[in-house]
């Protein structure tokens, strides 16, 4: 199967290297360009990616509020934040506003063509820079409300603290000694009790309630 990847960046530079990246790969094709949040919403509708990778910074509507409105999609995009800058809100809101992954620019090659092959397979992307920010926006957010990872059963809770800690459904299972089609099913049911739409929300929300905190990397 070939994934379909919209690249939006206001730099026609780094949409050329990207391009040149994913289409040296068989599976991987890019369908449009973006230069801002805006032309990605009609690039979307007129052409629709199966992942978008977005930039942050852009004039008229930047990646944050983009990637918001690309969520409220049906089907929606999956969308991986592709940045310079570090900065925890940046990473906080991407996130949060229904970013699936989050790439620094400099990262090498593999590593992109990595991204866009694991959020395709419904999977999350947390890099450590991306942990790190989830946990200080955890800090500066973070409510008296009770605890919701206590909906979930024993096993869940394992389940959720390995995806936290970055892990593949393939990796959870190898952990814990279960087959690959069970965790799916673990992660299906923990996204309902969550009330979330993906593994990213989960994970959010697994920080900002204190259920996972810095020691259990």
């Amino acid at each position: 199967m070939t994934v379909r990847v919209l690249l939006v960046d206001d730099e026609p530079l780094v949409r050329g290297g990207l391009r040149a990246i994913l289409e040296a790969e068989d599976d991987l094709t890019v369908v449009a360009e973006a230069g801002d949040g805006a032309e990605a919403l009609t690039q979307t509708k007129l052409t629709p990616p199966d992942v978008v990778l977005m930039d942050v910074r852009m004039p008229h509507v930047d990646g944050i509020a983009a990637t918001r409105l690309l969520a409220e999609l049906e089907p929606a995009p999956r969308v991986i934040v592709v940045t310079t800058f570090e900065n925890d809100d940046y990473v906080y809101d991407a996130l949060v506003a229904g970013a699936q992954g989050f790439l620094l620019k400099r990262e090498a090659p593999d590593q992109v063509v990595h991204a866009v092959r694991t959020v395709h397979r419904s999977e999350s992307l947390l890099f450590p820079a991306a942990i790190r920010a989830l946990v200080s926006g955890r800090a500066r957010r973070r409510t008296s409300a009770t605890n919701p990872a206590a909906r979930l059963t024993e096993r869940e809770q394992e389940v959720l603290r390995l995806i936290a800690a970055g892990m593949s459904n393939a990796e959870v299972a190898g952990q814990l000694f279960l087959g690959t089609e069970t965790v799916k099913s673990h992660v299906r049911s923990i996204l309902a009790k969550l009330g979330v739409r993906d593994r990213v929300q989960a994970v959010i929300v697994a920080y900002e309630s204190g259920f996972v905190s810095p020691t259990d990397r």
